[in-house]
């Protein structure tokens, strides 16, 4: 065999590797549908909190009669807001951590990390298991979602919704806490 035939085996090893590696970092979160909910829940604290803001005024330059040219944009569609709406979101997840109970899971936002009754190094690691799932939560829907804020579409009390329904659809099928919930002959208690 010739130095790059054992070369290009060497490469496709490594990619294959790496590649599994990346598809276990995926999966770290096992109920995608809880993780999606917390997020949508950081995020309704940001809409919510969100103070009214004056248009943003692009009218920078003059023209020959001395006027001012360029447009004044509303923040509500602005790409600022959805800038300032995203930006540090998944560092914030970095508050949140699991609770597991048999067969439920649960993201919760901790208030001091000092008065976690739980395994703290646990928890921790929750914490950036949450953080990641975050950041590729977003790099899968930002354009799309962005452009839904953009448009008004995203609303609080709808985030989840939106985000976890409509653009990720990891909650399009049942979530393991929701499906905990539904009996062994597949109803969820109604008639």
């Amino acid at each position: 065999m010739s130095m790059s035939m054992s070369m290009l085996y060497m490469c496709l090893f490594t990619l294959t590797l790496v590649v599994g590696m990346l598809s276990m970092l995926s999966d770290a979160v096992d109920d995608k549908c809880a993780a999606c909910k917390a997020v949508a829940e950081e995020l309704e604290i940001g809409l919510s909190t969100e103070r009214p803001r004056n248009h943003l005024d692009m009218r920078h330059r003059l023209d020959s009669k001395g006027q001012r040219e360029g447009k004044l944009i509303d923040y509500r569609v602005s790409e600022l807001r959805v800038v300032e709406l995203l930006d540090g979101l998944c560092e914030k997840m970095q508050d949140y951590t699991l609770k597991i109970d048999t067969n439920t899971y649960e993201w919760f936002k901790v208030d001091s990390w000092d008065n976690l009754t739980t395994n703290k190094q646990e928890a921790r690691a929750y914490s950036k298991d949450i953080s990641s799932y975050c950041g590729r939560l977003l790099e899968e829907t930002e354009d799309e979602f962005a452009e839904l804020i953009k448009k008004g579409s995203v609303k609080v009390g709808g985030v989840s919704k939106v985000l976890c329904q409509d653009l990720s659809k990891h909650c399009s099928q049942m979530s393991v806490s929701y499906a905990a919930e539904v009996d062994d002959d597949g109803h969820d208690g109604e008639l």
